[in-house]
């Protein structure tokens, strides 16, 4: 009977270890800071600024210049300006999910969105 008590003990003392740890593990994920400033588009539109202005180290015959901006809308879809091109998108209440329609507009795929920013941008 006391081996058994042991037993029955140590299986409930390990599942409440477990749980503990998987609850723990949860909490981690949640504190993890979200930076919706789009520093990723940030980064590629430099990256992209870089390769043209060092494109085979010859000075180009014509100077092509990357001009973007961010377009933000209190709705599931945001669209570029006439003439620039959706690169990236970012979507409200960590929504992750998104997908660019007709190569200017963003639209998020999450059933619950309060906002939607494409960042738009144009070779010229």
């Amino acid at each position: 009977m006391l081996i058994y008590d042991l037993r029955t003990l140590t299986f409930n003392s390990m599942k409440t270890t477990i749980f503990s740890l998987l609850i723990c593990i949860c909490l981690q994920q949640l504190m993890v800071p979200v930076n919706t400033d789009g520093t990723l588009e940030i980064i590629v539109e430099k990256k992209v600024k870089e390769l043209l202005a060092n494109r085979d180290n010859y000075a180009p015959t014509v100077k092509k210049t990357l001009s973007c901006t961010s377009v933000k809308s209190m709705n599931r879809w945001a669209s570029c300006p006439a003439g620039m091109t959706a690169t990236g998108c970012a979507c409200g209440f960590a929504c992750g999910s998104w997908e660019i329609q007709n190569e200017n507009t963003c639209s998020c795929l999450c059933l619950l969105i309060d906002w939607t920013t494409a960042r738009c941008c144009q070779l010229s």
